[in-house]
């Protein structure tokens, strides 16, 4: 069997010495076989969600033609951040190979620990303001979903 996370890995070279982004790296695996692969692209495309995670997802739900990887399994080349792990799970992929610990990372300057204790509770949540309003539209937006025949889940 492919070793793929030093597939991951690779990828991640490629990227970082072109200059597109930060030391990450991911493919995307059904059945042995890799239908996406991706790099760290924030610098390169000015996209700050352009993470390797997120790139091979991307990649892997075109090939496929459909936004669910269940079945799935993803090799990265750090412990996800928050968001890559938040699409890792709405993409229902069912398991993660990783080769770095998020403390590893923290140690070269990749720090996402207060990504991380901002999800623990609202008074955690130091890095963005939020502002809830109780508008009436929402709800009415609700109502019109609730009443369509061909609701599509995420």
């Amino acid at each position: 069997m492919p070793d793929f996370l030093d597939m991951a890995y690779k990828e991640a070279e490629q990227g970082m010495l072109a200059g597109d982004g930060g030391p990450f790296g991911a493919v995307v695996v059904k059945d042995g076989i890799i239908i996406g692969k991706g790099h760290n692209r924030v610098i390169s495309s000015h996209d700050s969600t352009a993470h390797a995670e997120i790139c091979a997802i991307r990649e892997a739900e075109s090939a496929l033609g459909t936004h669910d990887l269940s079945g799935c399994e993803i090799y990265t080349t750090c412990y996800p951040c928050p968001m890559c792990l938040g699409a890792i799970m709405w993409a229902r992929i069912t398991k993660v190979y990783y080769g770095s610990t998020s403390e590893q990372a923290a140690a070269v300057g990749f720090d996402d620990q207060a990504f991380y204790r901002a999800f623990l509770t609202p008074e955690s949540n130091q890095l963005v303001s939020m502002v809830y309003d109780d508008n009436p539209t929402s709800r009415l937006l609700w109502q019109k979903w609730l009443e369509l025949d061909d609701r599509k889940m995420y």
